[in-house]
């Protein structure tokens, strides 16, 4: 089998992206159905308005099959914010999710961010690990209720 490829997200995997999001977090961490809107929200709103010099999201695909996503969009005029990374479980031990962070931080350098951003949660063990070896510094930890279920949220940054 060929290896997977990153291309540009485009509108048509909005559909897809909010499914797996809201299946793959109730299956792994119990979220209730309050997660895939927020999900839809964020996406709508990069359809809608994002700066495509600035911003920009990719989709790890094999073949016709999606395996994953990430995002870089603006904070601020220096910030750069990671979101929406998810691989799908078949899809994860494989290296990956490092050449996702790897495409994505590198377009927020080029594009003239300083520091990136992301909000995770502790459970997240695997995408934690990635981001510490990839330089990033863990800022913030806090016991959160959301989506259902009690969660440690972070909030991590690394310098560009």
């Amino acid at each position: 089998m060929s290896e997977p490829r990153l291309r540009p997200f485009a509108p048509a995997d909005t559909e897809w992206l909010v499914a797996q999001h809201g299946l793959q977090y109730a299956r792994a961490e119990g979220f209730d159905a309050s997660f895939a809107p927020l999900v839809a929200s964020i996406l709508a709103d990069f359809n809608a308005c994002h700066d495509a010099a600035r911003e920009r999201g990719w989709i790890a695909q094999q073949g016709d099959q999606r395996l994953g996503s990430i995002f870089c969009v603006r904070q601020g005029a220096e910030t750069a914010k990671l979101r929406l990374f998810l691989l799908v479980p078949e899809a994860r031990g494989k290296g990956l999710g490092k050449r996702l962070l790897r495409t994505c931080m590198g377009f927020a350098r080029a594009s003239g961010y300083r520091r990136m951003v992301l909000w995770t949660h502790e459970s997240h063990a695997a995408a934690c690990a990635l981001y510490r070896k990839a330089g990033w510094t863990l800022d913030d930890a806090r016991p959160v209720h959301s989506f259902g279920v009690d969660l440690i949220e972070q909030s991590w940054s690394v310098r560009l």
